[in-house]
């Protein structure tokens, strides 16, 4: 796997073990040789990230109010 990544052995292993400093670009030629690609193409789609649209629902307002209209005083 390593020679059709075209990375050494050590890179291989960091990749297993999901280490993040494994560049971008050796995730995305692994996710092709296992013809996985697709799972890398939504990765940064936000319609498919649940755990993103649910913390952007945590910090939405729990009760928002209306503003009050201004009243008018009669006087021109």
């Amino acid at each position: 796997m390593a020679e059709r990544l075209q990375v050494s052995l050590k890179t291989l292993q960091r990749l297993e073990k999901g280490d993040p400093t494994v560049a971008v670009g050796t995730v995305a030629t692994a996710m092709l040789v296992l013809s996985e690609l697709e799972r890398f193409t939504n990765l940064l789609d936000t319609a498919h990230d649940d755990v993103g649209l649910a913390l952007m629902d945590q910090n939405l307002p729990k009760r928002i109010r209306s503003k009050k209209a201004a009243r008018s005083s009669g006087a021109l």
